[in-house]
């Protein structure tokens, strides 16, 4: 299945949730307050977020002003470019050796994320060790060994209760000798007690940094799609700790609140990378913008 068809049939919810605002909005013969407002409350059913809606409706009266815009029709391609402008970022491509680093509250989908990468990095050649750093969750290093199997790749653990970054000094030494391209380090994700985990996500980076300098690092947040607005909170408390570099949103075609990759793009200013759009293990998938509106709208 190509990727735009899985991005459309992920984000099915989301678009039948503001498919019938957005006709409404669409529908009128004017662009005038209604059109605006109409508009706004499609955007807002779709959990763009009240900040993000209300730019995107800001740019999009300025562009129809500045460009003489009297149709609907017409203001609707240039709501798609507005989008489009929004949420696209230039990233850098991976170099290797790749450290990847995925924090995350529990529950939103870490590990199985990091399975679905390692089996993503394998299919195009890549060579991929993980490290189970969430020492705390009992099941994490099982469920781990597990994903390790079907992706066929190694998963370095340690025993309950472990220093996380032991375990991560571990995998980067195996690594270096094996000459591995991708390290995939999961991590924990227990809020409640949040200053022990931020400074546990440093001292993981610090470990990182010194034992691998020449290391193509990048530190992505995973989200889970279907709590909407709370994903942009869960996201100022890492960002907090760690310098975060992007978005993996899982559980997409699970949820009708799609429109938080918009939030989270406009909100703080972070790529959304990869999203989940099913079950299996090639369904995380590198996110396309252009897609992604495609779909929506």
């Amino acid at each position: 299945m190509g990727f735009f068809k899985k991005i459309a049939e992920g984000i099915k919810k989301t678009k039948d949730n503001i498919s019938k605002k957005l006709f409404y909005a669409f529908s009128a013969r004017a662009l005038d307050d209604g059109f605006y407002e109409s508009l706004e409350e499609a955007l807002l059913a779709g959990d763009v977020g009240v900040t993000a809606a209300e730019s995107i409706v800001e740019d999009l009266k300025d562009r129809v002003f500045e460009e003489k815009i009297k149709s609907p029709d017409d203001a609707k391609d240039v709501l798609k470019e507005i989008l489009v402008d929004n949420i696209d970022y230039d990233t850098e491509e991976y170099s290797y050796p790749l450290v990847i680093l995925l924090s995350g509250v529990n529950g939103v989908g870490k590990t199985t994320a990091i399975g679905k990468l390692a089996h993503m990095f394998r299919e195009q050649g890549r060579s991929v060790v993980i490290a189970a750093a969430d020492t705390f969750r009992a099941a994490a290093s099982e469920q781990l060994e597990v994903w390790g199997e079907r992706a066929g790749v190694r998963v370095i653990r340690h025993s309950e209760g472990a220093d996380p970054a032991a375990v991560v000094y571990d995998a980067v030494s195996s690594a270096k000798a094996r000459g591995t391209d991708v390290i995939l380090v999961d991590t924990a994700g227990r809020l409640h007690n949040k200053k022990n985990l931020m400074e546990e996500l440093k001292k993981i980076c610090r470990v990182v940094e010194r034992e691998l300098p020449e290391a193509d690092f990048r530190k992505y947040l995973v989200l889970d799609a279907t709590t909407g607005q709370n994903g942009v909170a869960q996201a100022e408390i890492f960002s907090e700790a760690i310098d975060l570099d992007g978005i993996v949103l899982t559980k997409l075609d699970g949820t009708a609140k799609g429109g938080v990759v918009i939030a989270i793009s406009v909100e703080l200013e972070l790529p959304v990378l990869y999203v989940g759009v099913g079950e299996k293990i090639d369904d995380l998938i590198p996110f396309d913008a252009k897609d992604f509106v495609d779909a929506l709208i």
